[in-house]
């Protein structure tokens, strides 16, 4: 296997981990995967950077939506990233920012831009429709 080819399996596999992670609601495994914890939500502007607030971004989406959970559509491959489409699904069971909970189920393509410095991941990137309202930097 030539390097190039070694280095996106790694990355695929850091990648596929962290989908998992996330489905399986075990946000320190998430979170452990990258070097440097950033997460960007393009629809509403916010940025999540470090461990804590990644961290307590997870917390705050999944009390919202508890049974959230995507499916790969797709993955590719680019000189700094994967970029993956996803199908995105789950209720508004809970409360972001004092909004009432519809208990709507939704349903949403996405896709989410993993950025990589060499082997080691440095941001999630998430392009997508804003599904209820968008969780706060603070309690």
């Amino acid at each position: 296997m030539t390097a190039s080819k070694a280095l996106r399996a790694l990355r695929e596999a850091i990648v596929l981990e962290l989908l998992e992670s996330e489905n399986e609601h075990e946000f320190d495994a998430a979170v452990g995967t990258f070097d440097h914890p950033r997460c960007e939500i393009v629809a509403t502007g916010q940025v999540f950077d470090g461990r804590a607030e990644v961290a307590g971004y997870y917390a705050r989406v999944r009390e919202a939506f508890p049974d959230q959970r995507s499916t790969l559509v797709a993955l590719h491959h680019a000189d700094d990233a994967v970029i993956v489409e996803l199908e995105l699904r789950g209720t508004h069971l809970g409360s972001l920012r004092g909004e009432e909970p519809t208990g709507r189920p939704f349903q949403v393509r996405t896709t989410a831009f993993f950025v990589f410095d060499d082997a080691r991941l440095v941001g999630k990137r998430v392009y997508g429709e804003q599904v209820g309202a968008a969780p706060a930097l603070t309690t």
